[in-house]
């Protein structure tokens, strides 16, 4: 006896779909079918490509039973409260869960997941959407940091480019460093301030944790040391909102520009060769070529900037002081590697202060070394260090006899004369 074609909608393929219902109908008759014929259910499953135990749900149940989805049904008492929630919490699936269990939801994870998917994907655009700003003569700055590996002597190395862009006339300045810590970023800001012959009024930076500690009520904790030299030089320092980083759009795109333009498919033979070059591609080429957002030439349009004059102020003072104990080979360990002082300081406790280029290294008052800073691991020796130090088991030294020994001539050291006394004694007893 022919059965009635079943309705079973697929749990892969949307219900509403004739196609999708139409093949799983199918797959059914043909289970029930061939149970029906006596096949054993391991055939039927391998050869319909189906689980075992799918086989012997339909055999217990004799045909499709159909079961009303009540998932969605049961949020929608909720639908109110997630509404207004959702926004608020950044339509995070797992909060407005742990927040709907309290109000007596009984549902899964997977339930709110699916449920709020479609709103999240609906309000997409506004972590992407912003507004142009654009900033007055003078006015603003905008400081990044931006990474890239440059092949500089006989490797590659990563290199910090440190990109500080004026946004009214969108000039730019780029200094590379080995890292990223508050005396290189000290550095360039007032590289970047005798560069441009002047500082902005404020200057907008991420929230990196050189800078930024932390924002009590709203308002950014900075770094007290960063705070102090903001006010030295006279400008507000500004942070971006917590990852907004397009609201400082003009350095975003102008570390891009960099790397892509000033670095690409380059080779130095120093780090000094790497910044030497970035400041004159600053001058030659960023500074000259017509900008796509301005359609003006950045060094035409700085005439207007009006920065501040920094006039006859001295470099900001800051200096890392760390205390070290020099040990017999008299070299001061700092930061992973080995930088030598005079041998005589063996023993001795030096301070060490730290600039964002070099290591200075102090006996008391007196400035004892000084030595660029190197890569970890590295061992940093000046020669006239070790000047006078004797190692008299060197292979090739010439070994000296004991010249005071005062018992030496007691035990009948030979004394000699020159030859010229013995021929003048001669030459007068002859005379004689």
């Amino acid at each position: 006896m022919e059965q009635e074609p079943l309705a079973v909608p697929s749990p892969s393929i949307s219900a509403g779909s004739a196609e999708g219902t139409m093949v799983q109908e199918d797959v059914v008759r043909e289970i029930l079918a061939r149970l029906e014929r006596g096949e054993r259910v391991k055939r039927i499953a391998r050869e319909l490509g189906v689980d075992k135990k799918t086989v012997k749900r339909w055999r217990h149940l004799g045909g499709w039973r159909a079961q009303r989805r009540r998932r969605r049904q049961q949020l929608e008492p909720f639908r109110e409260f997630i509404t207004r929630r959702g926004p608020e919490v950044g339509w995070n699936a797992a909060v407005l869960h742990r927040e709907l269990v309290t109000l007596g939801f009984g549902g899964g994870y997977l339930q709110v997941q699916r449920y709020v998917k479609p709103r999240r994907d609906e309000r997409r655009w506004a972590t992407v959407a912003t507004i142009r700003f654009e900033t007055g003569p003078g006015e603003q700055a905008q400081v990044d940091f931006g990474q890239l590996r440059v092949w500089i002597g006989e490797r590659p190395e990563t290199v910090h480019l440190f990109v500080f862009t004026l946004g009214y006339s969108r000039r730019c300045f780029a200094y590379g460093y080995p890292h990223e810590r508050l005396p290189v970023l000290l550095d360039g800001h007032e590289r970047a301030f005798r560069h441009f012959g002047g500082v902005p009024l404020a200057c907008l930076y991420d929230n990196p944790r050189t800078q930024v500690l932390g924002r009590t009520a709203g308002a950014v904790v900075w770094h007290p040391v960063f705070e102090d030299f903001a006010r030295y030089y006279g400008f507000t320092p500004r942070a971006c909102q917590p990852y907004r980083p397009q609201t400082k759009g003009k350095v975003e795109s102008g570390v891009k520009y960099v790397k892509r333009n000033a670095l690409a498919g380059r080779r130095f033979a120093s780090w000094e060769e790497v910044n030497a070059w970035l400041e004159t591609w600053c001058c030659t080429v960023a500074d000259t070529r017509v900008h796509g957002t301005t359609h003006a030439r950045p060094i035409d349009r700085f005439v207007a900037e009006g920065l501040t004059p920094l006039g006859q102020r001295p470099a900001y003072c800051y200096a890392r002081v760390q205390t070290r104990i020099v040990p017999p080979d008299a070299l001061v360990a700092i930061a992973a590697s080995r930088y030598s002082v005079p041998v005589r300081y063996v023993g001795r406790t030096v301070s060490v202060q730290e600039t964002a280029t070099h290591y200075e290294i102090f006996a008391g008052a007196e400035s004892v070394a000084r030595h660029a800073k190197a890569g970890r691991h590295a061992v940093v020796m000046d020669r006239a260090h070790y000047a006078g130090l004797l190692r008299p088991d060197a292979p090739g030294t010439p070994l000296a006899p004991p010249q005071w020994d005062p018992t030496y001539r007691q035990l009948g050291e030979v004394l000699v004369r020159d030859l010229a006394a013995y021929v003048a004694v001669a030459e007068a007893g002859g005379a004689a």
